[in-house]
């Protein structure tokens, strides 16, 4: 395995251009950001860099497995490494915060909809709606 993103692009036959270095740091940096708001983070350091390019990156990113994304909503979806993909997500309707726990948290409803109806549930891409405690 690939000791670092760098390392894992080229062993898949991909360069590391300036623009995908950009975009896999500002992912990292925002934990679940936007295209726009990677746009944004990429565009403090490469103005010339557009939301075209971003896009077709996050594509290809995704395509090789180092990046996720989500759906948080009705918007667009939300992006993060891969690396760090291994949580549910719990989504404040009050503030819109996202917070991020171990999928560990919803062992048992795994199990009851294992059980119950032969279901394996993918909870990596859980989303689990509610108030958070400071909107209380």
């Amino acid at each position: 395995m690939a000791e670092t993103w760098q390392e894992e692009l080229r062993a898949k036959g991909y360069r590391v251009t300036p623009q995908r270095q950009l975009v896999l740091e500002a992912v990292t940096a925002l934990q679940h950001g936007t295209p726009e708001d990677i746009c944004a983070q990429v565009q403090r350091t490469a103005k010339g860099v557009n939301i075209s390019t971003i896009y077709r990156t996050l594509e290809l990113l995704e395509e090789l497995g180092m990046v996720k994304h989500v759906h948080l909503g009705h918007g667009p979806p939300m992006y993060h490494a891969a690396a760090q993909a291994d949580h549910v997500h719990l989504k404040c309707r009050g503030c819109g915060k996202v917070n991020d726990v171990p999928p560990s948290v919803a062992d048992g409803l795994m199990e009851t909809l294992r059980e119950r109806y032969g279901f394996e549930t993918d909870v990596h891409h859980l989303t689990v709606y509610g108030v958070c405690e400071a909107c209380h």
